[in-house]
């Protein structure tokens, strides 16, 4: 494999490389895009890229694709739909937790930092370790349980009142922008379950085909699995599919309240 060679238009300095947009370019984006190796033992630093939007696609990863294909193919991110159905490309782009196929480069006025999502292990560059989050996911067991058995040949039925309760529910689709968006998951992601997984929790609670939801209820009554959400709102404010996971937090909170009544 031929040894990259850094454009005639960059420079390295102490605080990153810079790539400057092509000669005569009108429109110009500046991005300041985080940039982590462990393999290397360097310290993190930023590293200054400039695009000119005419010859660039309208949205943030459209900008990252370019800079990876055509300026310097070192830099990592995950994507792959490219239409906000994935999760993949969720990082912090001018201070708020997104989507980058879904964030418009011109949505965000001046210089555009770009960030991993906050307070999470990076793997690399733009790449946050997912395990903890993947591992509390398991441990809410998202999947369909039940004590009678299937109708025979048939699916378990459910009404559309039933059905439509599943509705701002089913379809999170673990992003975790709202997980690295709240505070209490900050300071207690060891133990606190975070808004992206009591969301899903309660997903399954709303099922009305599940018949385990006193194990459910059981399992998630707990000081710090659920009852670190305090209402902050962040995790809605920054949902790209317009959820709301404190409102399932809420619900839940009641139904054990309900049977402890």
């Amino acid at each position: 494999m031929a040894e990259f060679s850094l454009p005639q238009n960059s420079k390295i300095s102490g605080k990153g490389r810079e790539f400057r947009a092509p000669a005569g370019a009108k429109r110009v984006k500046k991005l300041k895009v985080y940039r982590y190796d462990p393999d290397t033992g360097a310290n993190p630093r930023y590293d200054r890229y400039e695009l000119d939007l005419d010859q660039t696609g309208p949205m943030v990863l459209d900008a990252l694709i370019k800079i990876k294909n055509e300026v310097d193919p070192t830099l990592t991110f995950r994507r792959s739909c490219r239409e906000g159905i994935c999760g993949s490309c969720s990082m912090n782009m001018g201070g708020r937790n997104g989507l980058a196929c879904t964030t418009a480069l011109e949505d965000i006025k001046g210089e555009i930092t770009i960030t991993p999502l906050p307070h999470m292990d990076v793997v690399k560059d733009l790449v946050p370790d997912l395990t903890h989050a993947y591992a509390q996911y398991s441990s809410i067991q998202p999947w369909l349980k039940t004590i009678t058995p299937a109708p025979s040949g048939k699916e378990r039925l459910q009404s559309p009142n039933d059905r439509e309760k599943l509705n701002g529910l089913y379809e999170c689709i673990l992003c975790f922008c709202c997980q690295t968006s709240c505070p209490s998951y900050w300071w207690n992601s060891d133990r606190f379950l975070g808004p992206a997984i009591l969301l899903q929790a309660y997903r399954w609670l709303a099922d009305s085909r599940d018949e385990m939801t006193g194990e459910r209820l059981d399992q998630l009554e707990d000081p710090f699995r659920l009852y670190r959400c305090h209402t902050i709102m962040n995790c809605a404010n920054v949902c790209p599919k317009g959820l709301n996971p404190a409102k399932a937090i809420a619900e839940t909170k009641k139904l054990i309240a309900e049977r402890a009544a």
